[in-house]
């Protein structure tokens, strides 16, 4: 992909051709027909991953030799769905919580990992002040774990569909993995969902009454680096593309921009074709102004004005700062595709928007970047070249586009206005700004927040701050566990 063109990427990333590819080695029904199904995921390997628990209870980890047919850990990861999610970001979480959640006493003595999280001031992890969050004893962990399995699950979700159907989606996999464990005579009556940053919005909406309706089946949430009220990235990349410093200076991050697209074209003909892309944008919720075009200090336009970006902003037409550059929608042709079907995929986002504002799980955790070392666009502003002189602004229209940041606009006279965006200028992870994951603060809503720094958005889960506060998140929701029958 890192040479796809805009045409290819439309129609490779559209929506209604593509899918998850699910684990099932025995009808194969996702994905290449010549491979099998242990091919394509055999990227979950896991030769450092141990758990001495034997084969009768649900855990993974090696069937014996003798066993017919023979389950390895990496068969029993895959049925899982560990493969169904990018692994690289999500395997170091995915281990830990399989493994320390389920072996956290031997012999009644508590397993030495655990002293990292027992008995630490949740401060370590950069906890806010508010709600205050006492260490947790080594009582607490027994009582959380006393009698319990956590068998780990990752179920994927097509993020180019909007997230209120990727939550209906994620609800009939619970449902079904519940069922599963029922049937095989475990006690399965709820489920704890940690999420990251998209997955953060499908989780809401997944213990939405309307949508995924599993309220009373998730006993609570941990959110990872979520944009709970939009990004004003998503209009910076699909503007100006994915941050690209060059191979020189960062050889990972430069090659990751160009797949997911380093010009705005590129990353517009995918998110304004995506319910799920473009309900990264941000909403109502976010307020006014976080648009500007200044020109020698002073601010001439900020938007928007009335608390509707979706009018004022993302389906603006005829205004060079607007978030859409219609040439840049459809160059796959869709017969379909078009501004109109884009303005349709930005009502929904609206009305997604509205829907899960106000919903969180009452047994709510989460942890987000707040990091002034990563600058993250809590604010988008075109800055106009001061030696311009400068008439109408909205009458301006675009002669060349670098589709990085760099305009040349022209008005009514010969004179070429050039304009540049301004660098990333907030705090956040390099792609949520903290003014948006900190609307689970405002909202009150939940028992634990972590306001962390250390970390990009993609490799969060990677990070030992971002790990411990998930693990300690985790033991404070098992705690609240009230069984039907002891």
């Amino acid at each position: 992909m890192t040479d796809a063109d805009t045409r290819t990427r439309q129609l490779l990333l559209d929506p209604e051709m593509t899918e998850v590819d699910t684990y099932d080695p025995d009808h194969n029904p996702t994905g290449d027909p010549k491979e099998t199904a242990n091919m394509r995921h055999d990227n979950v390997s896991l030769p450092k991953f141990k758990l001495d628990v034997g084969i009768e209870t649900p855990l993974i980890c090696d069937d014996p030799p003798t066993a017919k047919p023979r389950q390895t850990k990496e068969h029993k990861a895959r049925k899982r769905g560990w493969g169904e999610v990018y692994f690289d970001s999500y395997r170091l979480l995915l281990e830990r919580c399989e493994q320390r959640l389920n072996s956290a006493f031997w012999g009644g003595q508590l397993d030495k990992w655990w002293k990292c999280v027992v008995g630490v001031a949740p401060t370590t992890w950069q906890a806010n002040q508010q709600p205050a969050l006492a260490p947790l004893t080594e009582d607490d962990l027994k009582q959380a774990v006393k009698g319990c399995w956590f068998p780990v699950h990752a179920v994927g979700y097509n993020w180019l569909k909007s997230n209120w159907e990727s939550a209906e989606y994620v609800a009939q996999r619970i449902e079904k993995i519940m069922a599963d464990y029922r049937q095989w005579g475990f006690q399965c009556e709820k489920v704890i969902v940690v999420t990251h940053s998209m997955g953060g919005l499908v989780g809401r909406a997944l213990v939405h009454p309307r949508i995924g309706k599993m309220q009373d089946k998730v006993l609570g949430v941990v959110h990872g680096v979520q944009p709970s009220i939009g990004a004003a990235t998503a209009y910076k990349r699909m503007r100006c593309g994915f941050e690209d410093a060059g191979m020189l200076h960062g050889p990972i991050a430069s090659v990751t921009a160009k797949i997911c697209g380093n010009m705005g074209a590129k990353v517009t003909a995918v998110l304004a074709n995506s319910p799920g892309g473009l309900q990264l944008l941000p909403s109502e919720a976010y307020g006014n102004g976080w648009l500007r075009v200044t020109h020698k200090g002073r601010t001439l336009r900020s938007l928007p004005q009335t608390g509707d970006p979706y009018e004022e902003i993302y389906k603006l037409q005829d205004r060079w700062y607007g978030l859409l550059r219609p040439e840049w929608i459809n160059p796959g042709g869709d017969k379909e595709g078009g501004i109109e079907r884009t303005h349709g995929y930005l009502n929904e986002a609206r009305a997604f928007h509205r829907a899960i504002e106000q919903t969180y799980h009452d047994q709510s955790y989460a942890h987000y970047g707040a990091d002034s070392g990563r600058p993250t666009w809590r604010n988008v502003t075109w800055e106009i070249n001061e030696r311009s002189m400068v008439g109408n602004v909205d009458a301006l229209r675009i002669v060349t586009d670098t589709q990085q940041g760099a305009l040349e606009l022209a008005g009514t006279t010969a004179q070429r206005i050039r304009v540049h965006l301004l660098p990333a200028d907030g705090a956040g992870d390099q792609t949520v700004p903290l003014y948006s994951a900190d609307h689970q603060l405002r909202s009150g809503k939940f028992k634990g927040l972590f306001r962390q720094t250390g970390y990009e958005h993609q490799s969060s889960y990677k990070d030992e701050h971002a790990l411990c506060s998930t693990l300690y998140s985790l033991v404070r929701i098992a705690q609240t566990m009230q069984w039907s029958t002891p």
